[in-house]
């Protein structure tokens, strides 16, 4: 390597980053490159998902404090660095017709101005490489949405010195990638897997769920092999504890079945300023020995 490699993930909520990409992050880590989490809000609107939690009179009141503590714990777990971009949680809004977003979340905010904070981080850590959302927010959560957008607005203005001068020297990061690794060969891999060895399967209803949906299959373009990795993504999922119900659908699959049946996680490279050719196995293929 010419010169140190450093990864940047951009994501809309504290327990984003160890359910989309943190076998990748830890693997990397482990290989001495430098990896940040920008989390971009501070999940303040997020519901109790831990039925063992829910009903808890501190933590409804302190939740800020909780899911800020439980980013640390899972930041430690993971050895990645971590940045708060300090937007207000815009909450998953539900009915029909959905009601308004919130005052001041991070979804109303201006697209251009709330880049300028992501500017200045890129600016500062010098990533190659950063992941985020593809425009559809992996899932239509009005703050993934807005991670993909300013994501993509920071991408081509941190190298530029006319745009966000206040915001330091500029640096050109050379990839970006959207985090696809709820994917549906990868779901469908691993409902086969469990009903071939006799085993129930928890992703019937998503794959049901999957043909109501007109949505266009992703591309894949990058297979990260990480399966010795899958522990840590899992210990780091776990100290979400108010998202994440330890005994819940997330760790139905065995360790085994997962490492042999889809030892990867999956990305789409949605911009490359270097040459390369896909599939790739690296997120940093075409950028090492530059």
């Amino acid at each position: 390597m010419t010169e140190q490699l450093r990864l940047m993930a951009v994501h809309a909520h504290p327990d984003d980053e160890s359910s989309k990409g943190a076998a990748t992050m830890a693997k990397y880590v482990s290989e001495g490159v430098d990896v940040l989490v920008v989390t971009c809000t501070g999940g303040e609107r997020g519901s109790i998902l831990n039925p063992k939690l829910q009903g808890d009179p501190y933590i409804e009141e302190h939740i800020h404090e909780v899911r800020k503590k439980e980013m640390d714990e899972a930041r430690e777990i993971l050895g990645v660095k971590q940045e708060w971009l300090g937007f207000v949680d815009s909450g998953l809004p539900e009915g029909d017709p959905l009601p308004p977003l919130p005052e001041g979340c991070f979804a109303l905010q201006d697209v251009e101005v709330a880049a300028g904070r992501l500017v200045k981080l890129i600016r500062e850590f010098k990533p190659q490489v950063i992941t985020t959302y593809d425009e559809n927010g992996g899932y239509p959560h009005p703050d993934h949405i807005m991670t993909h957008k300013i994501t993509m607005v920071a991408f081509e203005a941190a190298g530029d010195p006319e745009k966000y001068p206040e915001a330091g020297e500029p640096w050109q990061p050379q990839k970006v990638y959207y985090n696809q690794g709820f994917n549906k060969p990868r779901t469908l891999a691993l409902h086969e897997a469990l009903l071939a060895r006799g085993m129930e399967s928890p992703y019937g209803e998503w794959l049901e769920r999957w043909k109501e949906f007109e949505r266009r299959e992703r591309t894949l373009t990058t297979y990260v092999p990480c399966a010795d990795f899958f522990e840590i993504r899992d210990k780091a999922l776990i100290a979400h504890a108010t998202q994440i119900d330890p005994d819940g659908g997330w760790f139905r699959v065995p360790m085994d079945i997962q490492r042999e049946v889809w030892p990867t996680e999956e990305y789409e490279l949605a911009k490359s300023l270097v040459d390369t050719s896909l599939p790739e196995d690296d997120l940093f293929a075409g950028i090492r020995n530059n």
